[in-house]
């Protein structure tokens, strides 16, 4: 009986701790900011992302980085790879310091967060926050593409389109643009198409290529808007 009691017990006390986390986000923004004032990991996050949106009544990406700082040192991922895309773009009140961006990436894709992976394979793509390395952007993207990362999926299908950081192979980039997507990704949805139009990777397919060009268009890509009128256009005349 002793023992069914310290159960019930300790029934009682997580119960409130996980109400907690499961409606944070409905929970006021002055109520989320009073939690993340005593330590809660959670609230200290959610206020941040208040401040960044502005749900908090008006914007501030200098506020947002205190409180995913706060959070980001009690070990919370997202709150540290949105910490890093703050610092390295600098706002009012915040210095630019890719630097410290870089490693703020590094160390949350060390965690395993897909997010930071791809982060870090844009930034050694484009040189911008280190030196650029395809080889490196390919290896980050290719991690976050194994975790099935549908950004990082067409990311490192561009590279392979392009022979960049890793030897051209038409094959594997249609396999990639297929996986993101298979997800939904628009960007990923208008490269199939320009797969399927171009005949690279897989048998010609006008049909295909239309049908893609469209759902990307839907998911708000609007260059796929000329591909669909460059596709669809009747053959010229000879």
């Amino acid at each position: 009986m002793t023992n069914l009691r310290a159960l019930l017990v300790l029934s009682l006390l997580f119960v409130p701790a996980q109400l907690t986390a499961q409606t944070l986000e409905t929970v006021p923004f002055d109520k989320q900011l009073q939690l993340a004032k005593v330590g809660d990991v959670d609230a200290q996050f959610a206020v941040g992302l208040a401040y960044e949106t502005g749900r908090s009544g008006q914007p501030d990406e200098a506020e947002a980085a205190k409180w995913y700082r706060q959070a980001a040192l009690q070990g919370q991922v997202e709150a540290q790879y949105r910490l890093a895309k703050l610092v390295t773009k600098g706002t009012k009140g915040l210095k630019k310091d890719p630097a410290t961006g870089l490693k703020l990436f590094a160390d949350a894709a060390a965690k395993g967060y897909a997010p930071a992976m791809n982060a870090l394979g844009l930034i050694y793509q484009t040189g911008q926050g280190a030196t650029e390395d395809p080889k490196k952007a390919a290896e980050w993207y290719r991690k976050a593409a194994d975790l099935k990362f549908a950004e990082s999926e067409n990311n490192l299908g561009m590279l392979y389109l392009e022979g960049k950081g890793v030897s051209r192979d038409l094959g594997e980039a249609f396999k990639l643009f297929e996986r993101a997507a298979a997800q939904g990704d628009g960007w990923a949805l208008n490269n199939l198409g320009g797969m399927y139009e171009m005949g690279w990777g897989t048998p010609p397919n006008r049909d295909k290529a239309l049908d893609h060009y469209r759902q990307a268009l839907a998911k708000g890509i609007l260059s796929a808007q000329a591909n669909i009128d460059r596709v669809s256009a009747p053959p010229a005349s000879p």
